[in-house]
């Protein structure tokens, strides 16, 4: 896709409502200062809306901190934050606010704010954006793509590995009848000769057979895939066989990701494991818009203009690189 430019123009309206926010953030407002905003919004309905929609924006931008997923960018946050003597502007406060929310998850990490113990732990580790080739065997590769956590699990009669979580593809060619098996969450995936690509994602694991036949199993049950075929199991137990587009699967590993009819809200989604800091959307409509198109991993940052273009999106970017998207 080509680069478009950036369009929106400004809210005279919502800098007004922004900067109300930042006296009353700023120190104890006066019963002037109240008195004063209760006129300013009474103006008319765009004001009183305005003002909402600045409140709702400061709380938004309060709740991306705790759901960044790199901690260099909160730290560069709070670094940002507590610069001295400068004066107190919007985009000041509202970094603040990150910080302070920053500050909180560092010392109480929420769950997957960033890796746990046992990603840590992993034999192989790769970190957001980055990827990388492993030789487990000389007849064994696998493809870490980012965030992707892979653990060694020594085994009789099969070698044996676990994808923790993220996304791996992996090419097994064994001359010996010793299987690779790839473990995933509750399940178990195994080949001989086959190319095949597992992702583990907040509790549902996909398997897409890229060539060969490959065999997974959960609880109990089990499928055989071919090429073109993709299976997905969670909780919910193991999920029809459905045909795919192999190649749209296996883009990540040329460097591309391509969506057909995929809704903003699940691309961002996907554009947040490649990406540093954090893509929030802010807009319930906005969320629904159908996504057709090819992003190249290595040119994400181009991936908020194009959103703002093609949708007619505002776009706020706070420090961190954290961006609202309404």
């Amino acid at each position: 896709m080509t680069e478009p430019t950036r369009t929106s123009g400004p809210d005279p309206l919502l800098d007004e409502a922004l900067d109300w926010v930042v006296r009353l953030k700023a120190g104890e407002p006066t019963r002037a200062d109240v008195d004063a905003l209760r006129d300013w919004r009474a103006q008319s309905p765009g004001h009183e809306e305005a003002f909402r929609k600045a409140a709702r924006l400061l709380r938004t931008a309060s709740a991306a901190a705790k759901e960044l997923a790199d901690e260099k960018a909160a730290a560069s946050i709070a670094r940002l934050s507590s610069r001295p003597s400068r004066p107190l502007t919007r985009r000041i406060v509202l970094g603040g606010a990150i910080a302070a929310a920053a500050g909180y998850v560092m010392i109480h990490p929420p769950l997957e704010m960033w890796p746990s113990i046992e990603e840590l732990s992993a034999d192989y580790r790769t970190g957001k954006g980055e990827q990388r080739k492993v030789m487990l065997a000389p007849d064994i590769s696998v493809e870490l793509n980012t965030q992707t956590s892979l653990a060694l699990r020594p085994a009789p009669n099969e070698t044996r590995v676990e994808l923790i979580s993220g996304e791996a593809s992996v090419a097994a060619r064994r001359s010996s009848p010793t299987p690779l098996v790839m473990l995933a969450r509750d399940g178990r995936i195994s080949a001989l000769q086959a190319d095949f690509n597992a992702r583990c994602i907040d509790g549902v694991v996909s398997v897409t057979c890229l060539d060969g036949i490959v065999t997974v199993e959960q609880d109990g049950r089990s499928v055989q895939l071919r090429k073109a075929e993709q299976v997905t199991y969670s909780r919910a137990g193991l999920q029809a066989t459905l045909p795919v587009d192999a190649k749209q699967v296996a883009a990540w590993q040329t460097g591309l990701l391509i969506f057909r009819d995929r809704p903003l809200a699940s691309v961002v989604d996907e554009v947040n494991r490649y990406r540093a800091g954090k893509i929030i959307i802010t807009n319930a409509e906005l969320k629904r818009r159908l996504v057709n198109g090819t992003f190249q991993v290595d040119k994400l940052d181009n991936f908020v203009a194009q959103v703002e273009q093609l949708f007619g999106a505002r776009i706020t970017s706070l420090p961190g690189g954290v961006v609202l998207m309404s």
